[in-house]
Order: structure tokens, then sequence, then C-alpha cells
């Protein structure tokens, strides 16, 4: 276990059990002429926190834990996307209209795909969701399952929408939820302030908050102290004994592998 320093108390890592989910940094609503700028968005803001977002990535990579992408998108037939939503936005720029990067979150068009900077590496699982939660209509859940994951750290956009509805889920779910604070943003600062706080509230009534600074930094500490741990237990023969005749602990269970389920 490591300790990270978060709102609004110390979270308690579980390297061994914890993934990242990164949520929706696609092109159609980070890049101008996108979605999210059709909609009279300053995209700007969202491409703010891509270095963060990469050095979070990459923490969880170097530690070999999961990361789990997700991308907000859907079907060509627009068969899994209700017509209230269908119907938000300007006529010409809704969901399924073209627009500079293909059809808009229409599954398989430029626009729905991860930024260059974040795109998923060999073995790791994205999820095409259709709505704001990435519990929804997907199998996130069993893939989080069959990974032994009891923990999840959250980052990208939009705070008070995809991510929070996605930690919402998650919570309800029984997981452990961190949000890494400066690695996620909104189109409209005081919205991220107020989601943010409202996950922390009430002794974490949704989750933790802290910066991707101190989660590398707890990951790191805490992958560290479980291959010290698993090494000191690999030098004891199985079956001996103690000073007093007890039995001397046995080795640590492996993390469990990452990139079940469909990946890039």
């Amino acid at each position: 276990m490591a300790t990270i320093a978060a709102r609004p108390f110390d979270f308690k890592l579980d390297p061994a059990r914890v993934a990242l989910i990164v949520i929706d940094m696609q092109r159609d609503f980070l890049e101008p002429g996108g979605f999210g700028e059709s909609l009279g968005n300053d995209v700007a803001r969202l491409q703010a926190i891509v270095p963060a977002t990469a050095r979070l990535i990459a923490g969880f990579r170097a530690a070999g834990r999961p990361v789990i992408h997700t991308r907000e998108c859907h079907r060509p037939d627009l068969s899994d996307c209700p017509p209230a939503k269908l119907s938000r936005g300007a006529p010409g720029s809704r969901i399924g209209d073209e627009g500079p990067m293909g059809r808009i979150l229409i599954s398989g068009e430029p626009g729905a795909e991860i930024v260059p900077e974040l795109y998923p590496i060999a073995g790791e699982l994205v999820i095409d969701k259709p709505g704001k939660g990435a519990f929804y209509a997907t199998d996130l859940s069993a893939h989080l399952a069959a990974l032994g994951i009891t923990q999840l750290v959250f980052a990208g956009v939009t705070t008070e929408v995809c991510v929070q509805t996605t930690m919402r889920e998650a919570n309800d779910r029984g997981f452990e939820c961190l949000i890494a604070e400066d690695a996620t943003e909104s189109y409209f600062a005081e919205f991220k302030r107020a989601a943010i706080d409202m996950i922390v509230a009430q002794g974490a009534i949704v989750g933790w908050a802290a910066p991707v600074e101190a989660i590398v930094a707890g990951l790191a500490a805490g992958e560290g102290a479980a291959a010290t741990a698993s090494d000191a237990a690999g030098e004891i023969a199985p079956g001996d004994l103690g000073s007093d005749g007890s039995a001397r602990a046995a080795s640590p269970v492996s993390p469990a592998p990452i990139g079940i389920g469909a990946g890039v």
C-alpha cells in the first residue's frame, strides 16, 4: 500500500489492484473544428491537460498497471443514439453530421479517435461508449472484474459530465475512486471546480482528488515496496520455519495481467 496526499484525506493506494481510466480524450472534443468547438466551446482548455495526462499514463505503464481508454461514439446507423441526444447541437453540427474530421462522434471516424499524444499502445483496452458513463451499455465491469481491480484513477474530459458520471457509476459498484485533478478539465472552469468539490464532499462521498505528481509518486513507491517484499519472500525456502516454530510468509500473489479484452 502507498499513501497519496489527497482531498478530503489521504488515499491508500493498492498498486496491485489499481487501474487508470482515461475518459474521452478524443479529437472531436479537443481539436478545433470538432464537436466540442461546434457547441461554442474553447477547446484550448481541454488541450492544456494533455501533458499532465500523458505523464499519468506513462506512470501507470511504467508500473505495469492497466490503462483503459474510453471514446464516446456511436454506430454509423445511430441505432445506439437516442433522439434526445441526437437533437443536441446546432443543425449541421450534430452527432452523425459531417464535420471537418468526418461524421461527428461516429465510431471509426477520425474525429472519434483519441488524440495522438495519448493514443493507446498495443494491449490497452479501449471502450467505445454510447453514453456519458463508461459502464452504461459496455463490458467495462466484466473487464475490471477479470483484472481483479478494486481501485480506479480517473483522467479525461469533461470533468462534470463523462468523468463525474463514470466515477459515480464506479462508486456505486464498490470501486474506490481517485480523480487526477490536473489531468481532467471542463470547457468551464467553474464546472470543474464544482464537480471535484462534489466528488470529495462529505468524506469522499464519490471519491478522492489528487494531482498527477502525487499519484505517480505513490504508484512508484507502492510498486517499489511490493518488489522489495517479493524479493525478501523469495529468499525463504518453502516450508522454512521461524525461530518460534511458525511458518514464514509466502510470496505475494502477482498482479493481474493487463490487456484483457479488445485492444488496439
